[in-house]
């Protein structure tokens, strides 16, 4: 699985919505800002979460997006292969979106093996992490102090 810009996007317009779940709705200006997305591509991604039933927007003046259900009934996972697809690095060890592979004997193929459990991996981490625990995660690293920089030339 590789996370293209338009699936990163997604999961931290997730992070600020998640931020701010409770509150009638974001601006996608807000969202825009807080995380330097473009708000064009912003609105192209929020649309296709909405389509895929992960937020809920508001039209008008005081319009917005908010989450469709609770920051914690929202995985990873669900996200993820809702903008990209499978989860799996190779199509022929998916589960949900496979192809058959070229090798010879696929039961037999050493990479193949290796690269179930490299999904297997991918699945049981994001299926277990949800918007609430990205939350607060956030929430942690930010409250750690930056480090300092210290140049000399």
């Amino acid at each position: 699985m590789k996370l293209s810009l338009r699936g990163e996007y997604a999961l931290r317009a997730l992070l600020v919505l998640g931020a701010c779940y409770g509150q009638e709705v974001v601006r996608i200006q807000s969202i825009s800002q807080q995380q330097n997305i473009p708000k064009r591509f912003l609105e192209q991604i929020l649309n296709d979460l909405k389509a895929g039933g992960i937020v809920e927007s508001r039209r008008g003046i005081s319009g917005g997006y908010r989450l469709a259900r609770r920051p914690e009934e929202i995985t990873l996972a669900a996200v993820i292969r809702h903008m990209e697809g499978a989860l799996a690095p190779v199509s022929c060890v998916s589960d949900r979106f496979y192809e058959k592979c070229s090798c010879p004997d696929e039961s037999r193929c050493a990479i193949r093996s290796v690269m179930k459990e490299v999904r297997d991996a991918v699945v049981a981490i994001t299926e277990r992490t949800t918007v609430a625990d990205l939350c607060a995660r956030s929430r942690i690293l930010n409250a750690v102090p930056a480090p300092s920089l210290d140049y000399m030339i």
